[in-house]
């Protein structure tokens, strides 16, 4: 286990789900924090590492969601604390544009060379998700002296006005928060399980769609940057029919389009490559990064061709938080980490575990549509009996079930029918197995 403070390995209930002080601390939330501000489970955690999240009434949870990706390396992993610790000691913040220092650059140097191609490469450094993307657009923009932004169906890409706005889901990341920034255009993505002429014919129409949205409606020579998540993350892990992604690239590369991959969930491990795009050998112009960057400090990054992240102005990027230096001093041993523990390869074998298990289960439960997803990074879409309408109501009846078994399960999906998994990569295969027999005890219960 990678953590500086080893937990014991194991599912452990002293207490209902959530306990007396979880609650008594929830009772606190609620007259101190925005309603808006929601909470999947309730459960305050006072100590994580490994497959496990022990709370403050002693109760071990184990955990399939990892901070939504972030901890892929563990939470408290050796390498992160070590690094963390010795730069909160020797300063915590200067602003890199003001007195730089060597993390920053260290940083960007390993995401220059982690990044799919062998090009020129800049990086810059931010706080979190949203802001990389819009630094993309900001990036696509300055180097394209255009405009338009096109996006598509079930994208998620942040919180901000502008990422809402590149956002396809309304409820509950939109509704009630517009105006949103304008010159944002969505088209149809390619979604095998829901293509209405069959997946075998997804990626063709789906991508001819699109470009014929594009030339038709937009105009290409307009198009700034085409932004997509190689796997949908909060869209319902969808991956898109293969041959879709190296379409798109090639219409954009043949007009002039800065193509972005959002691989802000995907990427550092998660689907068994360092990113997810590098499954079709896809390389993109800039590549947005944050969750699993920095094992749980805040950081995000854009990374892209030298001469399109050179287009802005000197000063036209930058942030005063952004690329702290013991954010950026986790980033390297969480880079460290998955170098040294192999874990492309573990999210590889919990892939092989997952799917396994979970298409058993596909075959005994008419209420599994679908299993999908790649390394780590996994889902099962619940649909109604006898046909593929979503299935809410089961979804998060078994979220619920997982809950108060001592499992952490998160949903997603524009439907709100889908399951999503993202064990830690450090997971024990005993806790991995374990989590998968309380799902399957869940679907037995719906």
């Amino acid at each position: 286990m990678s953590a500086a403070t080893p937990l014991p390995q194991e599912r452990r209930l002293v207490t209902a789900i959530p306990g007396p002080k979880s609650q008594e601390l929830q009772s606190r939330k609620l007259g101190a924090v925005p309603a808006g501000v929601g909470t999947t489970l309730p459960v305050y955690v006072s100590r994580a590492g490994g497959g496990v999240l022990e709370d403050v009434d002693g109760n071990s949870l184990i955990d399939f969601g990892s901070g939504i990706a972030v901890t892929n390396v563990g939470n408290s992993a050796a390498a992160v604390v070590a690094r963390a610790t010795e730069q909160l000691a020797a300063f915590t913040h200067t602003c890199f544009m003001v007195t730089p220092y060597e993390g920053y650059v260290a940083v960007a140097e390993q995401l220059n060379e982690l990044t799919p191609g062998d090009h020129d490469k800049r990086t810059a450094l931010f706080n979190s998700g949203a802001e990389a993307v819009e630094n993309a657009v900001k990036i696509a923009r300055a180097y394209t002296k255009r405009t338009a932004v096109v996006v598509f169906d079930h994208g998620y890409h942040g919180r901000t006005n502008l990422t809402m706005g590149l956002t396809a889901k309304n409820m509950p990341y939109k509704q009630g928060f517009g105006p949103f920034a304008p010159e944002i255009y969505r088209v149809p993505v390619a979604y095998p399980y829901r293509w209405l002429t069959g997946a075998e014919n997804c990626a063709a129409e789906a991508a001819a769609q699109a470009i014929e949205v594009i030339n038709k409606q937009i105009g290409a020579e307009n198009v700034a940057a085409i932004i997509i998540e190689p796997i949908q993350g909060e869209g319902g892990f969808i991956e898109p029919a293969k041959g879709f992604l190296p379409a798109i690239v090639e219409f954009a590369k043949a007009n002039g389009i800065v193509f972005v991959a959002d691989e802000i969930q995907t990427g550092f491990c998660r689907t068994g490559q360092w990113f997810a795009c590098e499954d079709e050998g896809v390389v993109p112009d800039l590549i947005t990064t944050a969750k699993g960057i920095a094992g749980g400090l805040p950081l995000a990054a854009v990374t892209g061709r030298a001469e399109i992240m050179d287009a802005a102005h000197s000063g036209g990027l930058g942030g005063t938080y952004g690329g702290n230096p013991v954010a950026c001093a986790a980033a390297l041993g969480a880079i460290e980490t998955m170098r040294s523990e192999d874990l492309n390869g573990k999210a590889r074998h919990i892939g092989e575990v997952m799917l396994g298990r979970l298409r058993e289960l596909q075959e005994k439960y008419e209420v599994i549509g679908e299993v999908r997803g790649r390394g780590a990074m996994i889902a099962v879409e619940l649909v109604k009996p006898g046909g593929k309408e979503p299935n809410p109501e089961a979804t998060a009846a078994i979220a619920k079930a997982c809950h108060a078994e001592g499992l952490v399960v998160l949903t997603a999906g524009t439907y709100g029918n889908v399951l999503r998994f993202l064990p830690p990569l450090v997971i024990p295969e005993h806790l991995l197995v374990e989590g998968l027999d309380i799902l399957e005890s869940a679907f037995a219960g719906v």
